[in-house]
């Protein structure tokens, strides 16, 4: 399933996250410059390494992706959803959330393999930090997906989409129990981030914007 957009207008302009888009971009442009061993060592620096881990090391490697469709997949998820969460927490509490969900994320993947020295990179834990806070501040709303099999849009409810979206990260990190030094998907740190932004977001919500105008039970 590959979301497309999602049925909610921002009311207003999403900055923090179109900056977060506009530095990872940056960010993967460099590395697309690199050679793969340039690149490597480059992953390694700045890298959050569970076994040599820093605050420096944590935030970098929010910025950091070990590809393409790695970059291409947590940006189209950070712009569909990113904006509206903006919205609810106001922009300077959202930039806030969104490092504190990737310093969770983080966390859920360390604490099973603290001697790890894989490095992780991506943006994703933040960015499911993200998702969290939406499936919990829009549960009417939904989500235009594609389906390439077969081949069909189809508008899905946003708690049916990112629900199990969390639930496959869950069953798939119980599943790599015993695997963790093989590297891979860090589905811990997708569920971490998932389930600290979930709980994150009645902390940080503006309640002056707590009104979604958007929906009614008849749309």
């Amino acid at each position: 399933m590959i979301p497309l957009r999602d049925v909610v207008p921002s009311r207003t302009t999403p900055v923090v996250t179109m900056t977060l888009i506009a530095l990872n971009t940056l960010v993967f442009l460099y590395q697309s410059t690199l050679s793969a061993r340039a690149d490597q060592a480059f992953v390694n620096a700045f890298g959050l390494i569970p076994a040599d881990a820093s605050l420096a090391t944590l935030v970098s490697a929010m910025f950091v992706h070990g590809g393409f469709l790695h970059f291409a997949g947590n940006m189209l998820y950070l712009w569909i959803f990113g904006d509206n969460v903006e919205d609810r927490l106001g922009h300077g509490r959202y930039l806030l959330f969104y490092l504190l969900c990737g310093a969770a994320a983080a966390a859920g993947q360390i604490v099973p393999d603290p001697s790890s020295h894989i490095p992780m990179v991506g943006a994703s834990g933040a960015i499911a930090g993200v998702l969290g806070a939406y499936f919990v501040l829009y549960p009417h709303s939904r989500v235009l997906t594609l389906f390439p099999f077969p081949l069909m849009l189809i508008e899905v409810p946003a708690v049916i989409l990112l629900g199990l979206w969390f639930l496959m990260n869950l069953v798939s990190g119980i599943g790599s129990i015993g695997e963790m030094n093989m590297g891979g998907i860090a589905f811990w740190a997708h569920a971490a981030g998932f389930a600290a932004g979930a709980a994150g977001c009645f902390l940080l919500r503006r309640p002056e914007r707590l009104d979604v105008e958007w929906w009614s039970p008849d749309r």
